[in-house]
């Protein structure tokens, strides 16, 4: 890999498969899918098709929360789909996701199965057709959807720009660190600020914003994303460790972490979870022990 500082530009980019890092597997610079492969179907109207990220974990939270509210329509199945092994490529997944990122659901409850990408779209998805977490007054319902996308235009700096350049990049480059670093911290002091003056995110009230909100920056505020606690100082954000312990202990949050998860502790790991009980029976742990 070329030193950055000797690195001139060249007039026209072109792609070079050895110089992608460590996703030099699953990233291009086109669309569609290299293979076919069909998206299984189970047996609940909500197929989610997804993997433990911060954005994947945004829907099974809210999912979860639907059920633990008695919502019994929000009943799901969630497929694994493993982005380091491209399964995001499959000709399936892109019909259900023509961006090939997950999540992506596929609500079969409707007369023609309605497809949704996009982990902000899902949760307004949800939240319309379940009448919950997405305040129904024109201001509040503003204030929730201001911060929901303002979390959708705000983590791409935190995950593809620091998450990258501090963890994931071949070559620790000081201007990309420091670049993000600073952003990633004026995002953290902007929550700061909001969670000073109200409970949650989008006000009194519990809303997708912290569903969307809490798995990137509640994440980061409580050591889970890319070992970066120390140095980017979360202890100093006391606003978001309070917003973000409330959060992180609620039973809904703590299932919906689980889903598609395939990395850290076995026992807080479902790889598939098809019904409620698969949280007691189907954790990765349990199905190596009776293996």
């Amino acid at each position: 890999m070329t030193n950055s500082s000797d690195y001139t530009p060249p007039r026209v980019w072109q792609w070079d498969k050895e110089n992608g890092g460590r996703f030099a597997n699953i990233n291009r610079p086109i669309a569609g899918p290299t293979h076919e492969k069909d998206l299984p179907i189970g047996r609940h109207p909500l197929q989610l098709y997804s993997q433990g990220t911060p954005n994947g974990q945004k829907v099974t939270i809210m999912l979860e929360e639907l059920l633990a509210l008695g919502h019994a329509g929000a009943e799901y199945d969630a497929w694994l789909i493993r982005i380091g092994d491209g399964d995001q490529f499959g000709s399936g997944f892109v019909a259900a996701n023509p961006n090939s990122k997950i999540p992506a659901l596929v609500d079969h409850s409707e007369p023609k199965p309605v497809r949704v990408f996009e982990s902000g779209a899902i949760l307004m998805y949800l939240a319309e057709k379940f009448g919950a977490f997405l305040p129904t007054g024109r201001a509040a319902r503003a204030e929730c959807l201001s911060w929901l996308f303002w979390q959708m235009g705000s983590a791409p700096y935190l995950g593809g720009g620091f998450g990258h350049f501090y963890a994931y990049a071949p070559t620790k480059i000081e201007y990309a660190i420091d670049r993000f670093a600073m952003e990633v911290k004026r995002q953290l002091d902007v929550l700061d600020r909001r969670l000073a003056e109200s409970d949650y995110v989008a006000g009194s009230d519990y809303t997708i914003a912290d569903m969307a909100v809490w798995p990137w920056y509640g994440g980061l505020a409580k050591g889970l994303l890319y070992e970066a606690a120390e140095f980017l100082s979360v202890q100093d954000y006391g606003n978001v460790q309070r917003w973000a312990s409330a959060i992180g202990e609620r039973p809904a949050v703590r299932r919906g972490r689980m889903v598609n998860r395939t990395s850290g502790d076995p026992s807080r790991q479902l790889h598939e979870r098809h019904d409620a009980s698969d949280f007691e029976t189907k954790t990765q742990d349990k199905l190596a022990a009776s293996s």
